[in-house]
């Protein structure tokens, strides 16, 4: 890890004159900016905050950073849940939020460009309105589209449409140096030298700061609807997610949750979506499956086909949502997994291990049955078309020092036994500070290696997002 340097009253000039107006210092510098939205992971407050509002602002400030060895963390809204916003070594944190305009849609060739800022909601209905769709879909509504870029966020729509990254044609960045620079092109597909635009996807803001996307539109699905299909035990559930595929069904979203979570989740937006009993059997597990077509009557074929699928496979019912505010009900409900959690908990992690499909089942009986050995709470629910799983671990009786032992125990068996059943350390929400631990375990130090000289291409000095992915912090 390299040396830094902490701001001088010169420095502090600089980026003033850099950015007038812009650079915040002191009693102006809000709590948040110290911590995203997993505070297990540490706070730390930065000296300085630019809240930029264009790309030569960041570029400016970069290059200031750079010449000084001032360590700079760039930032969105602060959702994610590793660490990866936390200005480890304080130093300047770049605000990208208000850098938030939608700039144009380019209609024929179904392209939409955007500032980092914009966040996927706003994106979501601007395109809804215009009878388009912006397909990725993760969890957190309120994200920023460059901090779903940096980490490749999938979501719920992944399992049809794809993550993040099938959806990035081009962006502007500004590298560690200062310089700005264009990568990808408003094209569908390319073989022109090494793909530095998907360098840029995943690699959570320590190798470039993405400050404009243009990314790909689709048409609109004209119609939709959800089932929610409730089954006795996890086992059952899961065993059903590869018939869909079997049966050349392609559901826009395909779910799973256990029963526990979901009582959380209804307890806190107060409303009962999802059975808990049906025949006199008690539910243990459920999928939430999204449908979509081009007419109403293709979309009863793909209920009934669905229907009849699940229903030979185990499932006590299915219930269909066929209205926005059904569909609504029982997204809501999903949706606030990680919200209800928070307000139950008084301390809790997370991962987000990505196995195959075909493991889901039997690798969260070994979560189970790990964290039942490990003394803390589980609860999961995730991806089932794509194996990305939300496990998250729950205490409300153990010390701070004593929960983090454990957990990093439970992480030790159960990321080692994702990878030897040829999955990986996270699908979506990436490896911040808080996982790098495992990305080691997981990739070896040979892949290390090569993600470390990576970095120290794109960042000689090793300033930006210090302490992330591949440069682990030190103690």
């Amino acid at each position: 890890m390299a040396s830094y340097n902490k701001l001088t009253p010169e420095i502090i000039e600089q980026l003033q004159a850099a950015a007038p107006g812009h650079i915040l210092l002191d009693g102006d510098i809000n709590e948040d900016y110290s911590r995203d939205e997993m505070p297990i992971y540490g706070k730390k407050a930065p000296e300085a905050v630019l809240v930029a509002r264009s790309t030569e602002e960041v570029s400016k400030v970069m290059k200031i950073c750079n010449e000084n060895m001032i360590p700079v963390t760039p930032r969105g809204a602060g959702t994610g849940l590793v660490g990866g916003a936390v200005p480890l070594y304080g130093g300047v944190l770049i605000d990208l939020t208000k850098m938030d305009k939608i700039l144009e849609y380019d209609l024929e060739n179904f392209v939409v460009k955007v500032q980092a800022g914009v966040l996927l909601n706003t994106l979501a209905e601007d395109c809804a309105s215009q009878g388009l769709c912006y397909p990725p879909d993760p969890g957190e509504k309120f994200a920023c589209l460059a901090g779903n870029v940096a980490t490749n966020a999938g979501g719920m729509r992944a399992v049809k449409y794809g993550a993040t990254r099938d959806y990035v044609r081009a962006m502007t960045v500004v590298l560690p140096t200062g310089e700005i620079t264009h990568f990808g092109a408003t094209v569908s597909k390319t073989s022109t030298g090494y793909s530095l635009l998907n360098l840029m996807i995943g690699s959570e803001g320590t190798l470039g700061i993405i400050t404009e996307l243009t990314l790909k539109i689709i048409p609109a699905p004209k119609v939709q609807c959800s089932l929610i299909i409730p089954y006795e035990d996890l086992e059952a559930c899961i065993a059903t997610v590869p018939k869909f595929k079997m049966a050349h069904m392609n559901p826009q979203a395909l779910e799973f949750m256990e029963r526990e979570i979901v009582l959380s989740s209804e307890r806190y937006i107060g409303k009962s979506v999802f059975p808990q009993e049906l025949e006199g059997v008690q539910i243990g597990a459920y999928l939430l499956v999204t449908l979509d077509a081009d007419s109403e009557e293709q979309l009863e074929a793909l209920t009934e086909q669905a229907a009849e699928i699940v229903l030979e496979e185990g499932a006590i019912d299915v219930l269909v949502a066929d209205t926005p505010a059904k569909m609504k009900d029982a997204w809501a409900a999903r949706s606030s997994f990680l919200e209800a959690i928070m307000a139950e908990t008084k301390l809790l992690d997370e991962c987000d291990v990505v196995v195959p499909v075909n493991k889901i089942a039997s690798y969260l009986t070994f979560v189970n049955k790990t964290g039942e050995e490990c003394g803390i709470t589980i609860k999961s629910f995730g991806h089932a078309g794509d194996g990305n799983l939300h496990i998250y671990q729950l205490s409300n009786d153990l010390e701070e020092a004593e929960f983090k032992k454990r957990v990093d125990k439970f992480f030790d068996i159960i990321y080692k036994e994702a990878t030897d059943l040829g999955g990986l350390v996270s699908g979506e929400h990436g490896i911040g500070s808080g996982k790098c631990k495992y990305l080691l375990d997981s990739v070896g130090e040979t892949n290390m290696g090569l993600m470390q000289g990576i970095k120290k291409v794109f960042d000689p000095n090793l300033i930006l997002n210090p302490g992330k992915v591949c440069t682990i912090a030190e103690k």
